[in-house]
């Protein structure tokens, strides 16, 4: 019988750096140092380094990078900010977060990032910023979204939460647009053991902003200059990211092989696959395919040992959490067909070709498609 094949297999790929990441915690233990040091400004600047940016703060998590990048600059009460319609619910929790109003935009159809046009007919006096998505690891078009920025006087960030390394026309995913905010939750390309996050930054100024207001606003304890928050990246999770970053191209490597292999294994199946612009390189983060009957390929998957998981079943107009914006059911029709018929096949550095071959076997039989 065959083995199980997890969606993503965090122990593999942690398993891979046990040594290493041992390592980094007994120097973290050894040090005596538990909160910034050391530890958090060497990953800073490596990982601005990678990001092909001057300037990386870290932060607790993806969310309060977001959150802090758009407190930082000014975005507030009876301010909009144009948001994916489809996306996890933390990108409109960072505008509410601020007291501005998150104002959905719907995807392109054809890879389901925020659409530049649609973003273009969506501006009001009220609009402030732009905040795109790079979902599932594919650049959004940060190319005319920040032509449209400039046109219009906004500014433009990045949620790079999924897009650890992507490039968009040659540049990274973080050197894109004023600010970007990443999160190293341990399901990301690049993971920590733990939480984290971090936002990168061409604008000096911005960064220190975004540094004095993650801690406690202040940058000497006991002086304090604004009303701060405590969102600093654990000085034990920077030693175990320092570790890992290394590795994180390689990897992104693999998924592309992965990807290609469901890319050219699937084609003959009724679903729709990722498109890829030539202008992007994505990460996969995951891989994601719609099929209209989406849960009865879920069940066929998990029938066959084979996890699977759906990225997102609820667009965030229709949760609770923002019933008071008053959008209703059918309002974001894109959004809500890709939440019902969206599907996350196993995806990762440690997924091997031959599992990838089984899980296309398994779709393809349910398909009834021939080899």
């Amino acid at each position: 019988m065959s083995s199980p094949i997890p969606f993503l297999d965090l122990k593999a790929i942690n398993q891979r750096h046990r040594d290493a990441l041992l390592q980094a915690c007994e120097r973290v233990i050894d040090s005596g140092w538990y909160v910034l040091g050391g530890e958090v400004s060497a990953f800073e600047a490596a990982f601005a380094q990678y990001c092909e940016t001057p300037h990386c703060v870290g932060v607790a998590n993806g969310l309060d990078a977001l959150t802090l990048i758009l407190l930082a600059d000014g975005i507030g009460p009876g301010d909009e900010v144009l948001v994916p319609s489809n996306t996890y619910i933390a990108t409109w929790l960072a505008v509410s977060a601020v007291g501005a109003t998150p104002v959905p935009v719907e995807p392109d159809p054809l890879t389901y990032n925020i659409d530049p046009v649609a973003a273009a007919a969506a501006i009001t006096s009220r609009t402030k910023a732009i905040l795109a998505v790079h979902l599932y690891g594919q650049p959004a078009d940060m190319q005319a979204l920040a032509a449209l920025a400039q046109a219009h006087g906004l500014r433009l960030y990045e949620d790079a939460a999924q897009g650890h390394g992507a490039r968009c026309h040659g540049r990274r995913a973080g050197s894109l647009s004023d600010a970007a905010g990443f999160s190293f939750y341990p399901g990301k390309n690049l993971g920590a053991l733990g939480d984290g996050g971090a936002v990168v930054t061409r604008d000096a100024a911005l960064a220190d902003r975004v540094r004095v207001l993650a801690n406690y606003g202040s940058h000497i304890k006991y002086h304090n200059l604004v009303r701060g928050v405590n969102s600093r990246l654990d000085t034990l999770q920077a030693a175990l990211l320092m570790t890992k970053l290394p590795s994180l191209d390689a990897d992104n490597a693999h998924r592309h092989t992965v990807a290609q292999r469901y890319l050219d294994g699937l084609a003959a199946c009724p679903l729709q696959l990722p498109h890829t612009p030539a202008w992007a390189e994505s990460v996969w983060h995951v891989f994601v395919v719609g099929a209209p009957q989406r849960d009865a390929l879920a069940a066929a998957l998990k029938a066959a040992d084979i996890g699977s998981l759906i990225h997102y079943p609820i667009p965030p107009h229709l949760q609770p959490a923002y019933a008071d914006l008053g959008i209703p059911a059918g309002a974001l029709p894109i959004a809500e067909r890709m939440a019902q018929q969206v599907l996350s096949l196993p995806m990762g550095p440690t997924l091997s070709l031959q599992e990838v071959d089984r899980v296309i076997a398994v779709i393809r039989q349910h398909f009834g498609v021939g080899a």
